[in-house]
């Protein structure tokens, strides 16, 4: 893992690692923490997991950036299960009473948990999502079929500690560090275009392979955020590529974008391939 943020921030003080397997009934995902001093208070379940050094695995079928699953776990096997119908920056909502039903999970720790005299080595977890559960609000095939990409991310919040009077205490004044598999370049995880693609094969040939570029989504999804720049500045969408791009010059040249007003915001999508479509809140979709 690195830092959710990128090459440009120091790397993470402990090591992360995380692997994937699959069949027929369950998505399989194992990580290792390195973790000289293994903590947690969070006991409750879909409690905000984040305030204890976690574990999050997030989850996007489909890759149409709505409709995605987020998971969090604490080394005491506290869970935070949660659906999110788009995210944040686009208005959620996250649904917290959607459960993942037949889910496993179990943590092993290497030393002592909340012990804060001796030095511990980390701890481990291993998750089992079902599919049946994750097909629940997903457009994509679950379970995949070979060659299937689903986009996912993982995530580890670590705090900064001091010990007083034999016991585990926050640094005042110091955020959480979020070291990640795929960064976002912000601190935002949020941000489902930036997650990592995972390929579902059987092949143990093809299990390294070159992530797709589509530098047509791409573009998609740069005139989303220019438009939302936009409309943050001046109260409206911009009218025409000309006023938008005098403003904030687009990323992506040689590229047209058609677009046109709804009730609601806009549609767009690149000229060059006319079934790729965005809309204001950040749906990217093939009809």
């Amino acid at each position: 893992f690195q830092d959710i943020e990128g090459s440009a921030k120091p790397k993470p003080r402990f090591r992360t690692r995380a692997k994937m397997l699959w069949d027929d009934t369950y998505f399989y995902v194992a990580a290792e923490l390195q973790e000289p001093h293994v903590w947690g208070m969070v006991t409750n379940h879909d409690a905000v997991i984040f305030q204890d050094p976690d574990f999050e695995v997030f989850i996007d079928p489909d890759g149409d950036r709505h409709n995605y699953y987020e998971f969090e776990m604490n080394a005491l096997n506290t869970t935070w299960d949660l659906l999110l119908k788009k995210p944040y920056i686009d208005g959620g909502p996250a649904l917290n009473e959607w459960e993942i039903a037949g889910l496993k999970t179990a943590v092993h720790m290497t030393g002592t948990i909340n012990h804060a005299v001796d030095q511990d080595q980390g701890w481990s977890v291993e998750i089992a999502f079902p599919w049946k559960a994750l097909a629940e609000y997903s457009m994509q095939r679950s379970p995949p079929v070979e060659g299937d990409l689903w986009r996912v991310d993982f995530s580890r919040v670590e705090w900064q500690i001091e010990i007083k009077n034999g016991r585990y205490e926050k640094v005042r004044g110091k955020k959480e560090d979020n070291w990640v598999w795929s960064p976002a370049g912000i601190i935002d995880m949020h941000r489902p275009e930036k997650w990592g693609y995972v390929k579902f094969t059987r092949s143990e040939a093809a299990q390294q392979f070159t992530a797709p570029l589509d530098f047509n989504a791409a573009a998609l999804i740069d005139f989303y955020y220019l438009q939302k720049e936009f409309r943050s500045r001046n109260k409206h969408w911009a009218p025409t590529l000309t006023e938008l791009y005098s403003a904030f010059p687009p990323r992506f040249r040689g590229l047209t974008i058609d677009f046109h007003p709804t009730a609601k915001g806009y549609e767009a999508n690149v000229h060059e391939e006319p079934g790729l479509h965005i809309r204001e809140d950040g749906l990217l979709w093939r009809p």
